[in-house]
């Protein structure tokens, strides 16, 4: 059962495995073609574990078209807005708060207090100690190097092979001695 005290809400193991058998059981009903189920980074990874036991999914790290991507909260709807994947489902959604709208909740938070999970430390702040220490700002920066077109167009003119550029006259050569290799050790 959930404590509160100072706007925290203390989650207990039994509030999370019923939020998850919740969860579970509106995948069974309502996303049926769900094969595989990814969890978020630190508070996603627990509850998707949870949710690809109970299901006899597979946890994956690759996101596929039904793949679940699963959070703890959505709260700002920041993490999860920018996710990859089309399913999300989180064990708490905050709509007042929120600009992302999750597939499936198990319920919904209208309060401002914070939730504290159980994996969680107990004097766990607001923003998180590993975002507060300008990893989001690190990880925005890169999320924009790689949405670049730019940054990576001189990559249509080449091949790569182990990170490597050969120009493209070249692989003929390559791929003319690989097969003259091989047909000489096979004769």
């Amino acid at each position: 059962m959930a404590l509160k005290a100072d706007n925290k809400i203390f989650l207990s193991w039994d509030d999370v495995n019923d939020a998850v058998d919740d969860l579970c059981n509106k995948i069974r009903h309502d996303q049926p073609n769900i094969d595989s189920v990814h969890g978020i980074a630190r508070g996603g990874l627990i509850p998707a574990v949870l949710i690809s036991h109970k299901l006899g999914l597979p946890y994956t790290d690759v996101i596929l078209p039904n793949t679940l991507v699963v959070d703890d909260i959505c709260d700002s709807g920041v993490t999860l807005e920018k996710a990859p994947g089309v399913y999300t489902a989180v064990l708490h959604y905050k709509p007042h708060t929120s600009c992302f709208q999750p597939n499936m909740w198990a319920d919904i938070h209208e309060g401002d207090e914070w939730l504290i999970y159980p994996w969680e430390t107990k004097d766990s702040k607001p923003i998180q100690d590993y975002l507060a220490n300008g990893a989001k700002e690190r990880r925005d920066k890169l999320e924009e190097f790689y949405k670049s077109e730019d940054e990576f167009s001189h990559l249509a003119d080449g091949n790569y092979i182990g990170g490597l550029t050969m120009p493209k006259e070249n692989t003929n050569m390559v791929g003319k001695k690989l097969e003259e290799f091989k047909f000489n050790k096979y004769r």
